[in-house]
């Protein structure tokens, strides 16, 4: 891995961890799902746009049609979908958290589907995730938080999961901005349809909102997928999604700094045994497997 790659990976990081601490802002003044799929359609609009201006042809082959509308589908209207909603009634921090042990899924199904291997490193790092999630999750519900909203951070993160393993298919030939656009108009279709049937147009506009919005739109949104993307076919996606490891104690961070989350002991505990577990899962997969 060379000083662009993990450059451009600490970057991602950043990125992504933030986009909770945005999301909480927005969910908190307009309708979670309408501001998605509204978020969605101009970061997928620019991403087009951007990708014709470069030369980048929407002609994509059969398989990243394919990929493109599942991980549209999957991490746009489902993940980050349901996040939104559940951003109503659970911390920032909480959802991060949670999002942040997609690595492990990815690590569990590849190991309990695919038949790979991981060794006893990941195998480790697989026992200690799930005793990481367990204090974290007995400690929040402990101090009241909300199970509907947990809930859907878990379908998210199960959504999640399957849009990494099918990302390969997307990033193979080429026009990488292209498909990053295109899967952000799949989510916006989606979510927008479900928006106007279950919201209604109720927003509090405070410039707070308004600069949550654009970052999300254009760093997160944007920036991030494209990285990611990018990063996935430069490096693999084993190697890429090591990345992830960061994105617990990022998104615990950034949401106390900018929200004022509270720091709880248990959470600080059992976020640096997921953080250690997830690492464990990626260099294990590293090293049985090459991208």
């Amino acid at each position: 891995m060379d000083i662009r790659a993990i450059l451009m990976g600490l970057a991602f990081a950043v990125m992504w961890s933030s986009a909770f601490t945005s999301a909480r802002i927005i969910v908190a003044a307009a309708p979670p799902v309408t501001a998605l799929s509204l978020r969605f359609l101009i970061s997928g609009l620019l991403g087009v746009l951007l990708a014709r201006l470069l030369g980048q042809s929407w002609r994509l082959t059969r398989a990243q049609w394919r990929a493109t509308i599942i991980f549209g589908l999957c991490q746009n209207a489902l993940y980050l979908g349901l996040n939104f909603v559940a951003m109503q009634t659970i911390e920032a921090s909480l959802a991060a958290i949670i999002a942040s042990t997609m690595p492990l899924l990815v690590g569990l199904v590849s190991w309990a589907v695919f038949g790979e291997k991981i060794g006893k490193l990941g195998t480790a790092g697989l026992v200690a995730g799930v005793i990481g999630v367990a204090i974290i999750m007995g400690s929040r519900l402990q101090g009241g938080a909300d199970l509907y909203g947990v809930a859907l951070c878990v379908a998210g993160v199960i959504a999640l999961t399957f849009a990494t393993l099918s990302v390969r298919g997307a990033t193979s030939g080429g026009n990488f901005l292209m498909i990053v656009g295109l899967q952000m108009l799949v989510g916006s279709a989606v979510l927008g349809t479900v928006g106007l049937a279950t919201e209604t147009l109720d927003i509090a506009w405070s410039w707070q909102l308004v600069a949550a919005f654009a970052y999300t739109t254009l760093i997160p949104g944007l920036a991030a997928t494209l990285v990611w993307f990018w990063l996935v076919n430069r490096i693999g996606a084993v190697k890429a999604a090591t990345f992830h490891f960061l994105n617990p104690f990022l998104g615990v961070v950034i949401a106390a700094l900018i929200l004022g989350e509270a720091l709880r002991l248990w959470d600080l505990v059992g976020v640096t045994i997921v953080t250690a577990a997830i690492l464990a899962v990626q260099l294990s997969r590293q090293g049985t497997r090459t991208p």
